[in-house]
Parts: C-alpha cells; structure tokens; sequence
C-alpha cells in the first residue's frame, strides 16, 4: 500500500491558489518603480534576471514542519554551525505544528509579506506559492546550485510560476523513501514466495486474490480505501493523469486505469481487503502490527512503529523494492527548503538554505537513529552509512534498498488537491461496491475533477 508519506498539510490549498495567486506576480514593479514579489515591495536583487548577490549577514528565520521536538539537538548544531561559519549572522528557528491549519498560516505570512525566509515546505505549498511568485527563483538566483542533488530528483523538482514556465523554486530535502514491505508467514500461507515478491501493481493485486483464498477472514492483503493509492499506483503503471499542460484530466481515458479499478473490485469482493476500510481513513500501519496484514505501508519510517508495537510481526517483516511497473523508477513528493523571495535578508536566507540542504548536514540527520529518512544528494548517498549497511533486520534492509532507490526516484509525484483526490476517491469506492462499472465510475471522477481543476482548487 502506498501511504502517504510526509509531514505537512494538504488541507486549503485552495484558499492559498486563489487568493495568493492573485497578487502582484514575481519580477514586477510596484507603484514607486520598484520590484515586487508575490504583490510585496523587495530588494530588485531578489526577482528577475540576474545571480543574487550580497553579503552573509544579518538576521533571518527559518521554518520547520512538526521538528523541533525529535531534532532539536540536530537542528540548533546545524544553526549554530552556521552563525559560527559566517560571523554577524542570526537564525531564528521557528517550528510549525504541522496541523491542518498549516496552509493558512503560510498564506497569512505570504500575504502580509512575513513569510520566513527560509522555509520548509510540502509539495502542494511549494506549487501554489511559486505560481503566486513568493519564493526565489533559483535558476535565476543561484544558477548551478541543484549541482549536489541526484540528476532525477534535481530535473523534477519544477514547479510552474505565473507565466506557466516550470522553474526551481525549492530545493528537494528529505524524504521518507518507498518500499514493499509485507509480513514473510502470511505470504508463505498464501503459497507465495516472499523471494520474489509482485514487480507490479496489478501483480501485487493477483497476489492478493490469492492470499483471499486462503486467509478465510482471518487476516487480509491490504486495506481497501483508494484514497491511499491515488494516484501514485496510476503513475506508477504509466497512466497519463493530467494533460500536458495541466489543465484537464486524463486518467479516464487509459485503459490501464479501468483495469486497475477493475482489479481493486476484485479484490474487495474476494475478501482481500477487511470490508470495514473502504471508507476508513486508517492507513495499513495499525492492522499490519497487529498481525492482520499481508502487506504494509510503504514509508520505511513505519517500520519503527511496527518494531514498537508488535516486535513479533517487526521480525517477520520483509522489504523489497518497490514496484517499478511501467514507469521504470519510483516517484515521491520529498520535503522542500524555499528562500522567500520576500526576504529581506536574501542572500544569508539563500547561503543558510544551501548549507541546511549540502550533503554533510542532509547525511549527519539520516543518521540520527530516531528518523528514516533519505537525503537527496548523491554524495549522501554513497555514503558507507547507506552503501555498506551489514545487518539483515527490516530497517537495515529498508536502509540499503531504498537509498538505492533514491538515486533515480524523481520528485515528479501527481499532487492532487482534497477535492480533487475525495472526488475520485468517491467514483471508485462506488465501483468496488458493484454501483457502477470502472469505466463510468472513471469518467464520472474524471468530470468532477475537471470541474474543480479549472475552479482552482
């Protein structure tokens, strides 16, 4: 099952498109002649053509998403580190919840012109704030400086500005990685190999009529609400979800999306999935540590809660990469590092963001034995840490596979808004129940999520 993955909201980001991509466009002028971004009064050095120049110095804040309480050791060292590096500079670290008010909060500080100078944002965030021109461009402002990153995740982290060009507004940071992970005892009951585990999806979904087979009730393949699979199982299989130029919806008009629902009946009907989770917002974590799962979420980063909670089912597990299907590689949304292209203190804001996201401090945190994460830099990892792991356990397992991963995952992940995602979500769960048949059901999401696409949401 492919959960979601990382911290941050994706709540009202409608509220943020359509009034933060309203104001004044990054790279104009305000009514005194000088530059605005995202309808705020900058420095002309911060928009426009031109490398960003000026002195490391001064005062800036930066924010975090639901950190300080885990790493605040971590995060203090890497602050003081660089104040110590470059001398008559201040950070202040400011750590947001991370709650469903997350969103709000940011389009507030966008749109009093307060937003931190250094931020760390979600996908669905780094998107609606880079077409409202709030964040620095850094193919303008600091050229060459995607340099350290892996060639994939570097070339997909785009994002459309006002004028529709995809430009590097955010620098890729962490991730939680992808993998298979399932339970080795209730695989071999099914009579399937855990050795070779599904290479697709639709492949894992035939495994699972098998495990239905057998399993009598007494345990389960997965958990059946789409909305943890949607639309990440579509892109991995080659679906073409949206047009080229993001406009409309295409999902409906591939084949491979019909059968993919038609799949995901099957396997509800058989007794694949418990019948009570169709509409249950609870991901696979819980009932996989209780032994009731065959397969389990795909952020390695559960298998710490498993190990917690259930040390019995956390020895059993397996790990496996995941299904790379038609796509080749994996996608995933990592977490992101902007400068705001409001700030007054640019160049230390973008010389901090640098240094925050450089391959010695990105593999210093994975390090940390309280987190799994995934660095985005190819010298992290190569490093021994991810290169040479010796222990077989699932986290060392996880470890070696999905930093392996990392090297041609792109950044590229199909980020849908709430209403788009629970309009989809909606036709399919009627389609498993046997109301309507995948292609209707697909054409009928497809509509709907047409309707709020151009409505902005």
């Amino acid at each position: 099952m492919r959960a979601r993955r990382l911290t941050g909201s994706l709540s009202a980001l409608v509220v943020l498109t359509l009034t933060a991509a309203g104001c004044g466009l990054s790279g104009g002028s305000d009514d005194n002649g000088g530059a605005t971004a995202g309808g705020c009064s900058v420095d002309k050095g911060n928009v426009g053509s031109g490398k960003l120049t000026g002195d490391v110095k001064g005062k800036i804040t930066f924010q975090t998403t639901n950190l300080k309480k885990d790493f605040g050791k971590y995060f203090n060292g890497v602050i003081a580190a660089f104040e110590k590096a470059h001398p008559g500079t201040s950070v202040k670290w400011i750590d947001d919840p991370g709650d469903s008010q997350f969103t709000q909060r940011l389009v507030a500080d966008a749109q009093a012109c307060t937003l931190p100078d250094v931020v760390n944002l979600n996908v669905n965030t780094s998107i609606a704030l880079t077409k409202a021109g709030y964040l620095l461009d850094l193919d303008k402002k600091a050229p060459g400086s995607g340099e350290p990153f892996g060639a994939p995740v570097w070339k997909s982290s785009v994002f459309a500005d006002a004028s529709g060009a995809k430009v590097h507004s955010a620098y890729p940071w962490y991730s939680g990685g992808i993998a298979q992970t399932f339970n080795v005892d209730l695989m071999k009951k099914a009579g399937l190999d855990p050795a070779k585990p599904a290479t697709t999806i639709l492949g894992m979904f035939d495994d699972a009529l098998k495990i239905a087979k057998v399993s009598d009730g007494k345990y389960y393949a997965t958990v059946a609400n789409p909305i943890w699979r949607i639309p990440a199982d579509w892109q991995q299989m080659g679906v073409k979800v949206l047009s080229d130029d993001g406009k409309s919806f295409t999902f409906a008009d591939d084949p491979k999306t019909v059968a993919w629902v038609e799949a995901m009946t099957k396997m509800y009907k058989a007794g694949a999935m418990p019948k009570d989770s169709l509409s249950s917002n609870q991901d696979a974590s819980t009932l996989y540590a209780q032994g009731k799962l065959v397969y389990g979420s795909t952020n390695p980063n559960y298998l710490r809660f498993i190990q917690q909670n259930n040390p019995s089912v956390y020895k059993k597990t397996g790990v496996a990469q995941y299904m790379l299907d038609d796509l080749g590689h994996t996608v995933g949304a990592p977490q992101y590092i902007s400068v705001a292209a409001t700030s007054k203190n640019a160049a230390t804001a973008l010389s901090f963001a640098q240094f925050l996201t450089n391959a010695q401090n990105q593999l210093a945190w994975a390090k940390d034995p309280n987190v799994v994460i995934f660095p985005s830099t190819t010298a992290s990892l190569d490093d021994p840490f991810f290169q040479s792991v010796k222990g077989t356990d699932p986290f060392s397992e996880a470890r070696k596979i999905v930093a392996e991963d990392r090297k041609t995952s792109t950044a590229d992940e199909i980020a849908l808004s709430p209403g788009e995602l629970n309009a989809i979500t909606a036709q399919v769960q009627l389609a498993m129940q046997g109301k309507k048949s995948a292609q209707d059901a697909l054409k009928e999401a497809q509509s709907k999520a047409d309707e709020l696409l151009k409505q902005g949401s």
